[in-house]
């Protein structure tokens, strides 16, 4: 178990504990802000840094025991990291069904990116029969970003919602709570929850300064509330298990703190990476479009997006012939490995990139097929998804 004064910057500067932006081996994770190099090695310095666990081969194995395979995005590492995701497994084993819950901050469109870790939820449902929580924390978005409105916000929640079911969970299966509209739900929980958590481990832990508006400093018991409310809705302690990135880890990690001192599980989690920018620079991100791949965005703005994307290869032609390209800081080598290529197709496409047998446009016009198809089929699932939204929402 992590200790609660854990600090979640990593890598910081020793002089003035702060993340140094110009040191490239440098990465800032907290569940507001991601900066730095997204490459292996710094994950493996958060499973460190979090006091996470890497997923074993024995995991892996007992998922395909139960399942009867191994989903792709477990496979390819892109979920890496867990807190007790064996123990519930073997829950589930013994006959103990167990809960999924994540969420969506509604910031802003959604972009593929944020799909990765949803159609992974999406498997976990089918395969285990899952009851699912979905989280949308309008309330976090409009006390963290001061310049946005109520009005933004509640547009962004709608599209958001729209994204969230066009995935296809299981509506007998799947509610959405909406922090503002539900609150009545989560408040009880949540003041349970504070009551435990002191302002020294939430300072700790968010690194909450002074000029945090108090609301922010608030909102850590709402997000865990989630964690208990099968335990409320089932009548008896109910495992629950979160698939999500791995910056929200904090949240989950003061939530463990407390659990059994309030009579419940402690929630277990599955981390994931953060799919790279087109420009490989940070986490692909919806205030950064012109980087990212929106979900609502035309064929010809994907086509065009991709064909612009930053690649590991080569100045020249002739030079990539001869010398091989980098597939491992090539996102389009990592779009096409999380979202379209299988095992086979991935590795082969990694090796003829490292020796010079493929070039950069032709990867790009890979994805940009692919990316594009997947796009105008997902755009049509949202449009079903607008006469769908009530049997979505929590009752």
């Amino acid at each position: 178990m992590a200790s609660h004064s854990r600090n979640i910057d990593i890598d910081m500067d020793k002089d003035n504990n702060s993340y140094n932006k110009n040191n490239k081996n440098d990465i800032l994770v907290t569940p507001w802000e991601v900066h730095g190099d997204l490459e292996d090695k710094n994950y493996v310095k958060l499973i460190e840094k979090f006091g996470t666990q890497s997923i074993s081969q024995e995991i892996i194995e007992k998922i395909k025991k139960l399942t009867g395979e191994v989903h792709p995005l477990i496979k390819s590492q892109y979920f890496f990291s867990h807190r007790d995701l064996d123990w519930i497994l073997n829950k589930y084993e013994k006959g103990e069904p167990f809960y999924l819950y994540t969420g969506r901050g509604p910031s802003g469109f959604i972009h593929i990116g944020h799909i990765l870790p949803w159609l992974f939820t999406k498997y976990l449902q089918d395969k285990f029969g899952s009851k699912l929580l979905f989280q949308i924390t309008d309330d976090e978005k409009f006390l963290y970003n001061v310049g946005i409105t109520k009005e933004t916000i509640s547009n962004y929640t709608y599209e958001n919602l729209l994204d969230i079911i066009a995935i296809g969970f299981n509506p007998k299966l799947t509610k959405i709570i909406i922090d503002t509209k539900h609150i009545n739900h989560l408040y009880p929980i949540a003041t349970e929850i504070a009551r435990k958590i002191t302002f020294s481990t939430a300072k700790a832990v968010f690194g909450f300064t002074n000029t945090t508006n108090i609301g922010m400093i608030g909102f850590p018991p709402i997000q865990a509330a989630p964690c208990f409310l099968p335990s409320i809705i089932e009548k008896v302690p109910t495992p629950v298990l979160i698939p999500a990135a791995i910056d929200q880890d904090p949240y989950w990690r003061v939530t463990r703190d407390i659990a059994e001192k309030l009579g419940f599980y402690k929630p277990a989690q599955i981390h994931s990476k953060f799919l790279p920018s087109l420009s490989r620079l940070y986490k692909m991100s919806s205030s950064k479009p012109e980087t990212a791949i929106l979900t609502i965005d035309e064929p010809e703005i994907v086509e065009k997006k991709v064909l612009s994307a930053f690649t590991g290869g080569q100045p020249t032609i002739s030079l990539q012939r001869k010398l091989g390209a980098n597939a491992d800081i090539c996102p389009v080598y990592w779009y096409l490995k999380y979202f379209f290529d299988d095992e086979k197709e991935s590795f082969e496409r990694y090796i003829k990139c490292k020796s010079g047998n493929l070039l950069c446009g032709e990867c790009k016009s890979d994805l940009a097929n692919h990316t594009r198809d997947f796009v105008i089929e997902f755009k049509a699932k949202r449009e079903k998804a607008k006469d769908k939204v009530e049997e979505y929402m929590f009752d």
